[in-house]
């Protein structure tokens, strides 16, 4: 039966450069198929000329509202005594509060699904609709692990920001009849004791788009994702100058890039004649033709890694941490290979190096899990279960 599904974003969902957003147009493109999408997005910056004329087609309605940052910082000085978390203070406001509930009255959609805690504040209080949440991560356990290698001057607030999210992943729990997130280990780690009540939807891959492809080789070794993000932006310290070091003695000719948008500049301070720093990509694909192997040593962060998933869709042989590895769940030795302290994860990359057959015996067993686990319209008729059911 077609339902009438109103969607609350914390961000317009294109260009898709974050993984909020890869996770939020692929489910309403899905979705799309058998309901009626009312999607409503909040926005802190300009929105992209081509975002109404990609979402178009998958949505039948399309509100976007504007964050107003002179108001943005108000909030965040004004909740420092408020006990909400930051992130929450970040994107609410009762003026777009009003104008999405008039939204909701004027719709009377059949099913309201919010994504992230960030978009929770604005519906938690209308019981008389029933309500989806989708968690995605655990973001009180990624600032946890922010906090641990963090630097002392920011611990302070990022021990605040951890409990106040924390508490808030517990307490708007019974505001929604329905949860989500993206993988099993997240769902254990969510501060409630029905956690095991969140249905895991996993996030998945455009197989018609990210493909192994021949091309003639210009890098060794590829870090891709979004290089503003924190973990991140640790992942490629990492590589760069605690892993490659020990690579270089043995191949010094190897080179490395790291790819993608937004990067912080510590990740800019990275490029050197053996490290390429691309900034905004347009086609992913490009480089992940162009490269050897993936390596994705990431030391923080939680959730499913969307870079690690494209580039096994892709033919590439991945080398990562056994943390981003809980929510992949791939076989260690031969669909991925796991990392764990620099050297070890140097003489991984150096093993794939040399050796043609071993690099390509990875990469087919990789291609095979991701292929067989993480089609969109797989994982998104589970959604479409939890909505409708």
């Amino acid at each position: 039966m077609r339902k009438k599904i109103f969607v609350l974003l914390s961000r317009v969902p294109y260009p898709i450069e974050k993984g909020d957003k890869l996770r939020a147009f692929y489910q309403i493109r899905e979705l799309s198929k058998t309901h009626d999408i009312i999607l409503c997005a909040l926005s802190d910056t300009s929105v992209h000329k081509k975002a109404r004329e990609v979402l178009q087609p998958y949505v039948s309605s399309l509100h976007v509202f504007r964050i107003s940052k002179p108001l943005i910082l108000l909030r965040l000085l004004r909740n420092f005594f408020t006990g909400k978390p930051f992130q929450v203070a970040y994107f609410f406001s009762l003026r777009i509060q009003k104008k999405i509930h008039a939204l909701l009255e004027e719709h009377k959609p059949d099913h309201l699904f919010c994504q992230l805690i960030r978009t929770a504040e604005y519906v938690r209080d209308l019981r008389d609709l029933d309500k989806t949440l989708d968690y995605q991560d655990v973001f009180s356990q990624g600032l946890f692990r922010r906090l641990v290698v963090g630097p002392w001057y920011l611990k302070f607030l990022l021990r605040m920001e951890f409990q106040r999210v924390k508490k808030y992943e517990h307490d708007i729990f019974d505001c929604f009849q329905k949860k989500t997130i993206i993988s099993i280990p997240d769902q254990k780690l969510i501060p409630h004791p029905k956690r095991d009540e969140i249905t895991v939807i996993p996030n998945g891959v455009d197989f018609s788009y990210f493909r192994p492809m021949k091309e003639e080789k210009s890098y060794d070794v590829i870090f891709s994702g979004n290089m503003g993000y924190p973990p991140n932006i640790n992942g490629a310290l990492f590589l760069v100058n605690q892993i490659m070091p020990f690579v270089w003695q043995e191949l010094p000719g190897v080179k490395v890039v790291i790819a993608g948008a937004n990067p912080a500049q510590s990740v800019y301070g990275l490029a050197s004649e053996r490290v390429e720093v691309t900034g905004w990509v347009d086609d992913m694909r490009t480089y992940y033709n162009q490269s050897r192997v993936f390596a994705a040593p990431m030391q923080i962060g939680t959730g499913l890694q969307n870079k690690v998933l494209e580039a096994m869709a892709m033919g590439l042989p991945c080398i990562t941490s056994h943390l981003a590895n809980k929510a992949l769940g791939a076989e260690e030795g031969s669909e991925v290979l796991i990392g764990s302290d620099p050297e070890n994860y140097a003489q991984l990359i150096i093993s794939l190096l040399n050796d043609t057959a071993y690099r390509q015996k990875i990469a087919d067993g990789g291609h095979r899990y991701v292929t067989g686990r993480f089609q969109w319209s797989i994982v998104c008729s589970r959604l479409e279960a939890v909505i409708t059911g």
